[in-house]
C-alpha cells in the first residue's frame, strides 16, 4: 500500500511516499480504507523529537492520529463495526507507527465511530482529536449556561469546536485569535479579542468581572495572563502548561480516544452544533506540504489529506 513514512527524528523533508505492507489485523480491530487523514500538530512534534520519553515510536513511522474511510476487515471481538461501514476514529496506539495517512490502517475500534453522515469524509477526518480535545477540556473546565468562558486560539482546529461546545452549553464566550480571524470566531458564536499585548486590558473590556473558565489552547501567555482574568474561583483548562495544573490550580489536559465521545460529536456535527472548518485538502503525495501549512501556526480550523 502507499502510505507517507519517515525513517528518522526531523523536519517535514524526511517525508516520503512509500510502498508498505498493508496492516494486519487484530481481535479488537478493523482495518479502514483510509479516505481522508487529519493532520495535527502534535503529529511533527512526535516527528521532531519533541515527544521522545512520553510516547514511543517504530521505524518506519506512518503518522496520523485521525482517518476517516470505509471498514474494509472486521476483528474477531469487534461487534460495534461490520465491513462496510463508514467511520471516523482517533486511532491513537500505544507506539506511534502504523499511523494514517496511508491506503490503509489497523484501528481499535475503542477508538472509533460511526462517521457523521451530513459531511464528506475530509469535513469527518477534521474531527477526531480536535473535536475529542475540545468535548474532553470543556467537560473538565465545569462551564455551563451563564458562564462567562475566555477561549484562547479560538479560530485553530480545537479552539474552534471549543467555541461552539461552550457556546451550546449557554456559556457567554469571549475567544482570543488574529484580527483576520475575528468574523469567523464571531461566527461560531464568540465574541473576540486580539491576541498580543495588551490582552489582559482588552479581555477585561469585554468582561470586567473576568472569566468563569479559561480554555488555553496555545500556552506561553495565555498562562501568564491567567491570573488576571480568572474570576475567584474561576478555572483554567490546558492543553499546553503543566502550571495550569501546578500554579493555578487548574487542569492540565491530554485528550484521550474515547468511542462514546466520538459518537457523541458525530451527532452534534449531523444535528447542526457542530460546523467543520477545512482549511485546505492536500493529496497523499502532498502530505508534507499539508505539515508545513500546520507548522505555521496560522490555520483556520483544520488540515486534511486525502488518500483514497
Amino acid at each position: 500500500m502507499r502510505a507517507v513514512a519517515y525513517e528518522k527524528f526531523g523536519n517535514a523533508d524526511v517525508l516520503e511516499v512509500r510502498d508498505l505492507p498493508e496492516p494486519h489485523i487484530g481481535p479488537d480491530t478493523v482495518v479502514v480504507r483510509v479516505v481522508a487523514a487529519g493532520v495535527n500538530p502534535v503529529d511533527y512534534k512526535i516527528r521532531e523529537g519533541y515527544l521522545q520519553g512520553l510516547i514511543d515510536v517504530d521505524f518506519p513511522v506512518v503518522p496520523g492520529w485521525d482517518v476517516a474511510g470505509v471498514v474494509e476487515k472486521a476483528g474477531l471481538d469487534t461487534p460495534e463495526l461490520e465491513v462496510g461501514d463508514e467511520v471516523f476514529a482517533y486511532a491513537r496506539k500505544d507506539v506511534v507507527g502504523g499511523g494514517t495517512l496511508a491506503e490503509y490502517v489497523a484501528v481499535p475500534v475503542r477508538t472509533a465511530a460511526k462517521k457523521p453522515e451530513s459531511v464528506s469524509f475530509e469535513q469527518a477526518a477534521a474531527v477526531p482529536l480536535a473535536g475529542l480535545t475540545a468535548l474532553q477540556t470543556v467537560r473538565r473546565s465545569g462551564l455551563d449556561e451563564g458562564s462567562t468562558v475566555l477561549v484562547h486560539a479560538a479560530a485553530g482546529g480545537v479552539g474552534s469546536f471549543a467555541v461552539q461546545l461552550a457556546v451550546h452549553a449557554g456559556a457567554r464566550v469571549v475567544g482570543t485569535a488574529s484580527e483576520g480571524n475575528h468574523d469567523y470566531v464571531r461566527s461560531l458564536g464568540a465574541e473576540a479579542v486580539e491576541y498580543d499585548d495588551g490582552l489582559v486590558e482588552r479581555a477585561l473590556r469585554v468582561a470586567p468581572d473576568g472569566f468563569d473558565v479559561i480554555l488555553d489552547y496555545v500556552g506561553g501567555d495565555a498562562i501568564d495572563t491567567a491570573a488576571a482574568l480568572l474570576k475567584p474561583g474561576g478555572r483554567i483548562v490546558s492543553i499546553t502548561d503543566p502550571r495550569a495544573r501546578s500554579e493555578l490550580g487548574g487542569d492540565y489536559a491530554w485528550v484521550r480516544p474515547d468511542a462514546a465521545d466520538l459518537a457523541e460529536l458525530a451527532r452534534l456535527v449531523d444535528d447542526g452544533v457542530l460546523r467543520v472548518e477545512v482549511a485546505e485538502v492536500f493529496d497523499l503525495e502532498h502530505a508534507a506540504d499539508a505539515y508545513r501549512a500546520v507548522e505555521t501556526g496560522h490555520t483556520r480550523g483544520k488540515v486534511v489529506v486525502r488518500v483514497g
